[in-house]
């Protein structure tokens, strides 16, 4: 169940999921030198438009994707802060796929596998990139690139899995359902 899982918070404490039981949960993880990192402005206005209405987002800056976090922990929040204004809650950079993976990624994956991107400008670029180093890259569960999201329900369920190429409204209908 979610709520077994805990993550560090980039000051390196604890944050467990327990705590946050009955309320909506996103979980992404992020990149701040990636093509969808403009994705921190629509993911901080629905910070703004539904934490009161018990919206929580949990943000793991990853540097497994083209090396797109490599700042340190305050230096990516830092970024966030300034050039997109964000006030959720980030957490350590880490990482979501492979033998160092959080365990709450393992969890995540098992849970929501990978359907397919959607279409976007960078689909068929993704899709190429994936397809020349492993054929049956599009059957397994791993996060394929920055900006991936699960969406729990309030009773602790992964209801949702969008791939960076998801539109943001989706994102937001799914959420909204759920408040």
């Amino acid at each position: 169940m979610i709520y077994d899982y805990t993550v560090k918070t980039r000051t390196g404490e604890d944050l467990k999921l327990s705590d946050m039981k009955g309320k909506v949960i996103m979980i992404v993880n992020t990149a701040t030198g990636c093509g969808f990192t403009p994705q921190y402005a629509p993911i901080e206005q629905l910070y703004r438009d539904y934490h009161d209405k018990g919206l929580e987002i949990i943000d793991i800056p990853c540097n497994q994707f083209g090396t797109q976090a490599p700042g340190s922990d305050d230096e990516i929040h830092e970024f966030c802060v300034t050039k997109y204004n964000t006030t959720f809650p980030q957490m350590k950079k880490s990482d979501v796929n492979g033998e160092n993976e959080l365990p709450l990624y393992t969890y995540l994956k098992s849970q929501k596998g990978f359907e397919g991107f959607e279409e976007h400008q960078y689909k068929e670029l993704l899709e190429k990139k994936f397809s020349e180093t492993d054929p049956k890259w599009n059957k397994k569960p791993d996060i394929k690139w920055n900006f991936t999201k699960f969406i729990v329900d309030r009773e602790g369920n992964v209801v949702a899995r969008f791939e960076p190429t998801a539109d943001m409204s989706k994102v937001e209908s799914c959420i909204k359902s759920l408040l």
